[in-house]
């Protein structure tokens, strides 16, 4: 699903996003809401970039958060690896350089792949089509995962993120 978003651009520069877990849901201008065997994860879009809530039948919940948050003294990390829950959460995010040729082209693609996919949301901001924030969901071996992009056309910078959250396995004795 694409969607243009209603809002100022506010979300501006990649350094600024920062990552939060179990943070209450806030305003979203777009969402979607999807069911992956066993699953409730609703896709968010944000002004500030995105959130994603994962509900799962057992009750276990989790709330992940990329975006430009007043205050907020957790940058974007690298990479996470926690118990949440019953569940295992890895995170991984990396920023992209790239010059503005490749960057419209690699624009373009992903809102193609993101537009067409069943689970997948796209939010384009208003004042250039190469910013935006899109998000794409799946559910796989008992994982639920999800991948984001967000574009910032004037550095020429694409932030990706990947995260998968899966069942804790025990360990064998």
């Amino acid at each position: 699903m694409l969607t243009t978003l209603n809002t100022a651009y506010t979300d501006t520069r990649a350094a600024d996003l920062a990552w939060a877990l179990g943070r209450e849901p806030l305003p979203a201008l777009a969402t979607l809401d999807l069911e992956l065997t066993g699953a409730k994860l609703q896709l968010r879009l944000l002004g500030a970039s995105h959130q994603v809530l994962l509900d799962e039948e057992r009750g276990s919940h989790c709330s992940e958060t990329v975006a430009c948050i007043p205050g907020s003294s957790t940058p974007l990390p690298l990479g996470v690896a926690k118990r949440v829950d019953d569940w295992e959460y890895e995170f991984a995010a990396r920023v992209e350089v790239l010059s503005p040729g490749s960057f419209a082209g690699r624009a373009q693609e992903l809102l193609a792949l993101v537009s067409d996919h069943p689970h997948g949301l796209a939010g384009v901001f208003p004042g250039s089509p190469h910013a935006f924030t899109a998000m794409l969901a799946q559910r796989h071996e008992g994982q639920v995962h999800w991948r984001t992009w967000h574009a910032y056309p004037q550095d020429g910078q694409l932030v990706a993120t990947r995260t998968r959250v899966g069942v804790r396995v025990p360990a064998a004795l």
